[in-house]
């Protein structure tokens, strides 16, 4: 079928790994083009390895030694004669450095070009860009450079407030903070943490909005001005920031809210001259007011639950797009046709989300209609201690809410993995929760009830 395969694009390094890479490979290879998988001295056991069509070793097995190595994967893309590649999430896929070398190299980065991932990986440059697009923003103050300019901006905004790394993401280098004194303590404690996770120790100001739902717009653009949603996805069951469950559509969203969010998201991908498959992240709070938190230029962990309510498959019109193909996607061509929900079954103690890591002694993934599964692992895999600790995706979809709950106890339950901890119990605990069930559950649920913060 024409669009339904590649016209310029041959062959393409996966730069990356684990079930983004698999997934990946099962896309380039349906739409007619060879795969190379990278992979480091702790990942020779890894599935996205034997599923591609070439591989090539990149070093060692710490990060920075292979899936980090820009030199060295560039070499692998050299020795390959790759003509593309494709980055995942993760690792380099938002590192507009990598994205700039390929360019000058003549290789087709998947994903937006170097200086749209400037903008985007700037929270600072992207709030910019959001009033530019007129995209309500939450109240805040730009990069602060000292003690006495923070104190100023934080009487203007209000308490509480957030410290927020200027280059951060992922909820890291990120302060909660209730007045003055908390501040002066812990300006300098942020900016260390932005240093040391992200080489950049800029921060800025942000009023905090508690108890917020994050919700997310899923992006298509193409080279020629070309831009849709697709529709929103619930991320609010978070613990420390980080996302354990994402469901599609929010019970919570009216469709006023809804209409508003995503055109919202479709003036910023344009401001930003974005290309490519991205989501533009916002918080929602109890009256439905919405505010532009961060663009992410890649795809998402929770893609699929935008895929199987659409119909749309994402990563693979994410490469046809950097092939120089239009979208043939209009916005009226896109209906919620299901209810899905997306479980994160990643190797941690379900007590205290502790990760651990270990052979997989047994293992049966769940099936049958309505249910979908993303994985790179299999039974006798050893789970290396080196990586992210998401070990697969359980997805379920059902013409209601209720219908897709109840599919997702019964997948659960038919899920094994046995040599490790995973977080399967815990998701099984969620959906008998009575916040979860009745739709008002916001970022703060796990973090208060289950892991008892103070």
């Amino acid at each position: 079928m024409e669009g339904d395969k590649l016209n310029k694009i041959k062959r393409i390094l996966i730069a990356n790994r684990g079930e983004i890479a698999v997934r990946a490979i099962r896309s380039i290879t349906e739409l007619g083009g060879e795969s190379i998988a990278i992979y480091s001295e702790g990942d020779k056991e890894s599935l996205h390895k034997d599923l591609a069509d070439f591989s090539i070793c990149v070093g060692g097995a710490n990060s920075k030694e292979s899936y980090l190595n820009i030199p060295s994967i560039l070499s692998a893309v050299e020795v390959s004669l790759a003509d593309a590649v494709y980055p995942g999430y993760g690792f380099l896929a938002e590192n507009p450095t990598f994205a700039a070398l390929c360019e000058r190299s003549n290789i087709t980065f998947i994903g937006p070009s170097s200086k749209t991932l400037e903008i985007v990986g700037d929270k600072a440059k992207a709030r910019e860009a959001a009033i530019r697009a007129n995209v309500p923003v939450i109240p805040g103050s730009p990069p602060v450079n000292d003690i006495k300019e923070a104190l100023e901006y934080a009487r203007k905004i209000g308490y509480p407030l957030l410290i927020k790394a200027a280059a951060g993401g992922g909820g890291r280098g990120m302060r909660i903070v209730k007045n003055e004194k908390e501040l002066i303590k812990l300006l300098p404690i942020a900016e260390r943490e932005a240093e040391g996770n992200f080489g950049d120790p800029t921060v800025y100001l942000e009023k905090y909005i508690e108890n917020p739902k994050h919700i997310e717009i899923q992006i298509l653009a193409d080279k020629y001005g070309n831009v849709i949603h697709l529709g929103e996805r619930e991320c609010s069951l978070q613990r420390r920031h980080q996302k354990v469950l994402e469901e599609a559509p929010s019970v919570f969203l009216d469709e006023d809210t809804r209409k508003a969010m995503g055109e919202s998201a479709i003036r910023f991908a344009k401001e930003v001259n974005f290309i490519g498959a991205g989501t533009v992240e916002f918080i929602v709070d109890e009256k439905k007011n919405f505010y532009f938190i961060e663009m992410n230029g890649r795809i998402q962990v929770e893609h699929p639950i935008t895929e199987v309510i659409t119909g749309v498959d994402i990563v693979s019109w994410q490469i046809k797009i950097a092939d120089g193909q239009p979208l043939t996607l209009k916005q009226e061509d896109i209906k919620q046709r299901f209810h899905a929900i997306e479980f994160r079954i990643n190797a941690e103690d379900p007590e205290n989300f502790i990760p651990n890591v270990g052979k997989i002694e047994k293992l049966y993934l769940p099936g049958g209609y309505g249910v979908r599964v993303d994985t790179h692992i299999y039974q006798g895999y050893t789970v290396p201690a080196y990586y992210d600790s998401l070990l697969a995706k359980i997805i379920v979809f059902g013409n209601s809410r209720e219908e897709a709950i109840r599919r997702g106890k019964r997948a659960l339950k038919e899920l094994k993995i046995e040599g490790l901890k995973t977080l399967k119990d815990f998701h099984l605990k969620i959906l008998s929760d009575k916040d979860f069930l009745n739709g008002s559950y916001t970022t703060n649920l796990i973090d208060e009830k289950y892991l008892k913060q103070n």
